[in-house]
Order: structure tokens, then sequence, then C-alpha cells
């Protein structure tokens, strides 16, 4: 069977990664790639979200499985275009991928279906919604209701940065289209984990928990990022717990979009919020997480290709997901100014050196090929994920071979997995 990935970050290369173990798979292709992504599959030279291009090759190409990384294709529609012409691919329909592409959509299906969230209303008008945040105080969280580049949510801590953000996007519409709507929701305190399932649109298969690191500096300060570290499991969600979780968040959501007739096929991201009075769900994402996806999919021991096909036939209850007990803790290194403004083109030396390092991986998120050399061609650069008896030597793992790799402005936390290991 020849596989088509659609995207190019370091969730793109986890899943090609991945996918490549698969004995059932001969080809790889993925569009558009990037320059660790190009030492494993062909790369096509097609933007993530030109689905008509995307589509020409498809069939062109006889491709058995397509695999979208990113929200923005799902959210415009490729997985009902290529249904369209009989061909198979993994994610959601476009009107379910509006569970990511709108957060009022979200909110609105978590309260008909009677999940757990976070008290929210809705706004298109700014003094109205200043109006209602002087009645409701701080802090509270404001999101911009469409895709912003996981820049969109702003967590307020005092009136002033309040009615800045509701300023900056119904006002100043620093997020065009995606801030025609804002909603405000009360601030949940706890910590975060992320839990993802996988869903025939009717049988789900939990993947194994992880926790991100949203914040671009050590103890999470400083402003909100794509990511900058994830490991798996996370400590905050024992077993116990998880199970709440999936029968809490998952099951409702899932098994009441059936009963709409709208099943929901693909990965289904559930970003949580663990209070002291239980889980809450804070988002929902339609697709893998990243870079969650680079310390979750190294622990995987199933083959991927036969779970995405399984999600797409209905057969999911078929499989029995098998994971590797240890964990993995995933490091992500940037340029130096993100998540501002940074600068390209910059040598990345060290990764010859880490390849021969054992239990790490390294999964280029924004690089690219420049006379013969890998160099920086994004804000996250990259993320070495590294595995341990215990997460405290995944974490070892993982920095000892980060320290390794260099380029100029290079970046990275160094505090991902404590509070992993405080809470053990």
């Amino acid at each position: 069977m020849k596989v088509l990935v659609v995207g190019s970050g370091g969730r793109e290369h986890a899943l090609v990664w991945k996918i490549a173990q698969s004995k059932k798979v001969d080809k790889i292709f993925c569009a558009p790639g990037n320059a660790g992504i190009k030492e494993i599959a062909e790369t096509v030279d097609v933007k993530a979200d030109d689905t008509p291009a995307l589509l020409k090759f498809a069939k062109a190409n006889k491709i058995g499985l397509t695999v979208v990384g990113p929200e923005v294709p799902l959210v415009k529609g490729i997985v009902d275009e290529f249904m369209k012409e009989g061909l198979k691919v993994f994610g959601p329909s476009k009107e379910l991928a509006m569970l990511e592409g709108s957060k009022v959509f979200a909110k609105e299906t978590m309260k008909r279906f009677s999940v757990s969230t976070a008290d929210f209303m809705v706004f298109e008008d700014a003094d109205k919604a200043k109006a209602y945040l002087r009645k409701k105080g701080v802090p509270v969280v404001i999101k911009a209701d469409g895709l912003a580049a996981g820049k969109g949510v702003i967590v307020a801590e005092d009136t002033r940065e309040a009615e800045q953000a509701i300023d900056d996007i119904l006002v100043k519409r620093i997020f065009g289209e995606a801030g025609n709507k804002i909603i405000i929701e009360e601030c949940l305190r706890g910590e975060e984990a992320s839990i993802l399932i996988f869903s025939d649109g009717k049988n789900i298969a939990p993947l194994a928990s992880s926790q991100d690191h949203k914040r671009i500096f050590d103890n999470d300060k400083g402003p909100n990022t794509g990511g900058m570290g994830a490991y798996s499991p996370a400590p905050v969600v024992s077993g116990k717990l998880f199970d709440e979780i999936i029968d809490s968040v998952f099951r409702p959501i899932i098994n009441g979009l059936a009963s709409e007739g709208r099943p929901y096929k693909g990965v289904l991201y559930g970003g949580l919020m663990i209070t002291e009075n239980g889980p809450m769900a804070l988002e929902f994402n339609v697709r893998f997480g990243d870079p969650e996806t680079q310390a979750v999919l190294p622990r995987l021991k199933s083959d991927l290709a036969d779970i995405m096909m399984a999600c797409i036939e209905g057969k999911l209850n078929e499989l029995k997901l098998e994971w590797d007990d240890r964990p993995c803790l995933s490091i992500v290194a940037a340029s130096k100014g993100y998540p501002g403004v940074y600068e390209k083109n910059k040598n990345i030396s060290g990764l010859n050196t880490v390849r021969s390092i054992k239990d790490v991986a390294v999964f280029h998120s924004g690089t690219a090929l420049r006379d013969g050399n890998i160099v920086t061609d994004g804000g996250r650069v990259l993320a070495v994920s590294g595995f341990g008896k215990d997460i405290k030597s995944a974490r070892d793992t993982a920095y000892e071979a980060m320290d390794k790799i260099k380029f100029e402005g290079i970046y990275y936390r160094k505090d991902i997995g404590d509070k992993a290991i405080g809470r053990i």
C-alpha cells in the first residue's frame, strides 16, 4: 500500500516515522514534508491546504491511504473531497472538523452532550464583551472563535489585559476572520493533560496520556506557543481518572454525534484541565497534537496504518492497541525570538551524533535542505524524544541528546518533565 501524509511539521515526521514501520506499507509520500521527513519518505512539492493538487496526486499515484496531519486542510474539507472520489482518508468530515475550527461550535457541542467544561459566553461586539467582563470579573480566558495557529487563547489575569485582548481580536482584528466572534469563559485552575482517542464513528480506542508545555519559558512563564515539549504518560491522569475522562468526555461526544447521524472518524484530541472538582474539557483538536505526538507515538507498538484503516472502515473494535510501558519525553528546540519574529537558514549540527544514541528519536518541524545542509526553517525547529525506565531517566536521555544539537539562537525549555517527576 502507498501512503500519503499531508503536512510538514514534527507531528507529520512522527506519523511518517511510525507508518514506515508497517509491513503493509510499500512507499510513503509526504506533502510538502521537511528535511527530516525527506530521509524516510518521498516529499511532494504541494502545500498542505491545496486540496485539488493533493487529490490529483493521490489519484495519479494510486494512494491507498491519505493521512491528514494539520487542522487547516481538515477544516477546509479535504476528507469530504477525497471520499467523493472513493479514496481512503484518515480524518473527520469538514462539518465535524469544526470541533477545532470553531471554538463556539466545540463549546456548544460539549454543552449539548453534557461534557464538563468551563462556563462561557459568546460575543461579536467589543462593548458588550467588556460590559460582561466588568460584571464577571477576572481572571478569565478569552478565545478567538476560529483557527489562529495556537495563538488565539489569552489567559487574562487583570481587567486591562482582558480588555486589550477583546480589542485586539474584535476591533483590531489581529486574527482576521478567526476573530469574528470571541468566547469569554471562566479560568479553570489545575494541571493540564492531553488525551487522544481513535474513533471509527462508534468505537473508541484511547491513546496513551500525555502532557504538553505551552508557555515559551520555564515554569510556564511567557506567551503561549504551539508547544515546547511533552511527555507520556501523564502521572496527573491516573488509571481511574483516565477511565473517568474517557467515559465523561469522549464517549458522550462520539455517541452523541453518532446519534445525530454524524459519525466522527479519525483521531480526537482533548485538552483537559484536572481541577479539584474533576476533569474539565478545555478544547478539542481534530488531529494529532504537536508535540504530544512525538512523545506518544514512539510508545505505540501496534501498527498505526492498521489502526487508521480500521477507523475508516468501522472496524476499530477488532483491534487492541499495545504500548511500550516505558515513558517517553520530547523536548522542542525553537529559533531565537519564537513565538515572535525569528530568523531562518541557520545551519544545524549534531544530528548525526544524536542519530546513534540508543532510545532517542529526532523529529523535524521547521527544517529545510539548503546546499546539502539541514537548516532552520521555522519557529519550532525540531523535537528530541527519549525513552527511559521512568520519567526521570527519559528526561535525562532526551536532554543529553538535545545538548548535542546546535544552531545559532537555539532555545529550549529546561524543565520539561519536572511536574511529572515532582508528582511521582
